[in-house]
């Protein structure tokens, strides 16, 4: 293995995990009843047999056009909204850490994702995410052109296609590659050579969307986290039901990633022992190849 770079790769959901839910927030600045809008409507289209995100999809472009509460929109909209969002604290000192830290053992490096079935415009529209993560994937919307009117769903993000994009990152495979050819991921490439093997995964997420991930990294070495807001009864209820007791992730935290919040020192440890396991696994390789 010498010679050879070995990636770490930590995912994150980006609504109520890095900052709080931006679809709710941008509805909220064109004045729509978010209430209405997902305990109602949206379980209404659910109810239908619609799958929840194409429900959310369809009633954000039922709200865009003349004399609708979201108007006009467009992408560069979404990503202009993106950029007022504000992130969870402690954020940016994670990512700079864990890059010292990965740096403190040769020949490993750290990338960072985001999954989300949030709009990826919104969360792309943000500097930080933007210059910091390696790939963003969401649901994407179009018009007739590239700068035209949002009319039509180009990309949805459901719970089990998050997992896709697992495998993109597992293979090694470019964001911008996928999206010219997205049966890129179905090829069959021996694990021996995938870039970012599934024990080198850290994936951390909120909700009940976040349960395919979090089963197929744990199944597969990798290590899970889970954030709620504690001061939300429902969510707190929902996380031990859903995700501590079946054992789908590690812990629960609060959504802080400062080096005296738990999540984020959980997350600094998790790291930093990936790279001692791989530090010895190639010890051990170099032993018996002697």
């Amino acid at each position: 293995m010498n010679g050879f770079a070995s990636t770490l790769a930590l995912v994150f959901d980006f609504d109520d995990t890095l900052t709080p839910d931006s679809t709710t927030a941008l509805l909220e600045r064109h004045g729509v009843n978010t209430r209405k809008f997902w305990k109602k409507d949206t379980k209404a289209l659910i109810a239908q047999g619609y799958d929840p995100a194409l429900a959310y999809l369809k009633l954000l472009l039922n709200n865009i056009g003349p004399g609708r509460p979201l108007g006009a929109l467009t992408n560069a909209d979404l990503r202009a909204f993106g950029a007022t969002l504000t992130l969870y604290p402690g954020l940016p000192d994670l990512l700079s850490d864990l890059r010292a830290s990965v740096k403190k053992v040769k020949n490993i490096e750290i990338e960072f994702f985001v999954i989300s079935g949030g709009l990826r415009e919104i969360i792309q529209g943000h500097r930080f995410i933007r210059r910091e993560f390696s790939g963003v994937y969401g649901c994407e919307l179009a018009g007739n052109e590239e700068s035209g009117v949002l009319k039509y769903v180009r990309r949805c993000v459901t719970f089990t296609e998050k997992t896709r994009f697992l495998f993109e990152i597992n293979k090694g495979l470019a964001p911008s590659r996928t999206r010219r050819n997205p049966y890129l991921v179905n090829r069959d490439v021996p694990q021996s050579k995938r870039r970012v093997p599934f024990k080198n995964l850290i994936y951390v997420g909120d909700g009940l969307t976040d349960i395919p991930c979090f089963s197929l990294v744990k199944y597969f070495g990798g290590t899970t986290f889970g954030v709620f807001n504690p001061g939300d009864e429902g969510k707190a209820k929902r996380a031990l039901v859903e995700f501590l007791i079946p054992s789908r992730v590690i812990s629960m935290h609060a959504p802080k990633y400062g080096r005296k919040d738990d999540l984020g020192a959980l997350i600094r440890a998790a790291v930093a022992t990936q790279c001692s396991r791989i530090k010895l696994e190639r010890q051990e390789t170099e032993g018996k190849s002697r």
